[in-house]
């Protein structure tokens, strides 16, 4: 009888990880059946959808409140789909507000729960372990500080490395796209405004203000939008075309990594993206313009260490970060006046680019899916041991 895994992922990027790690699991055990709360390239790799959770993704109170009873429905979907079909595993990926409580529906049922790439907890809510220790049998974590911290707490943790690191070196990139634009014809900033609708509505507008002015020092350099989603690109054309004066910005979908790769340097919304430019070593301004309660969450996040992953793996701050809410003009200065240095002085630049290749040499090791696959193929008793790749375990 085929082994059956029950997937509940609620994030753009938990989505193309557990795409991958889908793949990977489909390569070494064909049979294996895939299923849960998913996201589109999840489906794309043969898992079954009892609903893309990936539609929900929001941020803040005030947006999850409408979503309660919605929320509440799932968790019941799940725990009479777990009752019928009794899954040999759940894997959650990120997304904790939902996914404790499908953890706890799991553990009731004897379920073993792994947690793949947790949440932050050791920055922003350190006493929630305690629904991990109780609720998840083991963590599968992507940074190494993660797994000794969990280890320091008595959970069960494997490291495998992060899965963006596989993702950047098996990305095809559109030549076409490149040759375009990664020529001595253009000069190119990325812009980057988020995976979520509520992220793009907040920060894009700030964008578009560090923009006009480095238009006015760079009039030669074109700002090329990465958007995860059309609807996203539409918002933000929209707001381009309110402009007062004509901006040569050009917003695109599905082109992230493109524009990381042929872009200069890149003006980027707080997120786990910022592992993808650090392996392709672009040196990025990061923001986060939220309100009051996100931005005391990422003052904390600061206080703690930083917000964007590169600097907490060196504790040091190697791409500059601004979580604020007020005081636009102020910031959007000074943004600009860091991408202005870098667009200048080419050797200032090269410095932050050697030093972001030097942070991948050091922590941007691939193999992370593999290792991850591993993991869980051993947890179902389905491991090949004639190609094993052992994964390093917390003592």
């Amino acid at each position: 009888m085929s082994k059956r895994i029950f997937f509940s992922v609620g994030e753009p990027s938990g989505d193309q990880h557990a795409a991958c790690l889908i793949r990977e699991l489909h390569r070494r055990v064909p049979d294996l059946v895939c299923e849960g709360f998913t996201g589109p390239l999840m489906e794309q790799e043969g898992c079954h959808s009892l609903f893309r959770l990936t539609n929900l993704a929001v941020m803040g109170f005030l947006k999850v409140v409408p979503l309660l009873l919605q929320f509440y429905r799932l968790v019941q979907l799940a725990d009479r789909w777990m009752h019928e079909h009794r899954p040999d595993a759940v894997i959650l990926i990120d997304f904790p507000g939902f996914n404790w409580w499908i953890a706890r529906k799991a553990k009731r049922l004897g379920i073993p729960v792994i947690y793949y790439l947790p949440p932050q907890l050791w920055a922003w809510a350190p006493w929630r372990i305690r629904r991990i220790k109780r609720n998840v049998d083991e963590v599968i974590c992507g940074l190494g500080f993660e797994r000794d911290w969990y280890s320091e707490r008595g959970v069960p943790v494997t490291f495998v490395g992060h899965p963006f690191f596989d993702e950047v070196a098996g990305k095809e990139l559109d030549q076409t796209f490149l040759q375009k634009w990664a020529s001595n014809r253009h000069r190119v900033v990325g812009i980057l405004p988020g995976s979520r609708t509520a992220e793009v509505t907040k920060n894009f507008p700030a964008m578009l203000e560090v923009i006009r002015r480095l238009h006015i020092l760079h009039p030669d350099v074109t700002f090329l939008v990465a958007n995860y989603r059309e609807s996203h690109r539409t918002m933000c054309e929209a707001w381009i075309a309110e402009s007062p004066q004509p901006l040569p910005v050009v917003c695109t979908t599905d082109k992230t990594s493109e524009i990381i790769q042929c872009a200069e340097c890149v003006l980027m919304v707080s997120g786990s993206v910022s592992l993808e430019i650090m392996a392709r070593g672009t040196p990025a301004v990061v923001l986060y313009r939220g309100n009051v309660g996100i931005y005391l969450l990422a003052k904390l996040l600061l206080t703690c260490k930083y917000m964007s992953l590169p600097n907490l793996m060196v504790d040091r701050e190697i791409m500059p970060e601004f979580p604020f809410v007020r005081r636009l003009d102020y910031h959007a200065g000074r943004m600009a006046n860091i991408l202005d240095g870098w667009l200048v002085d080419e050797l200032a630049r090269r410095q932050v680019v050697e030093q972001m290749l030097q942070l991948k040499h050091r922590y941007g090791k691939t193999g992370a899916t593999v290792r991850t696959a591993e993991v869980i193929l051993n947890r179902l008793g389905l491991v090949d041991h004639d190609s094993l790749i052992p994964a390093k375990r917390a003592a």
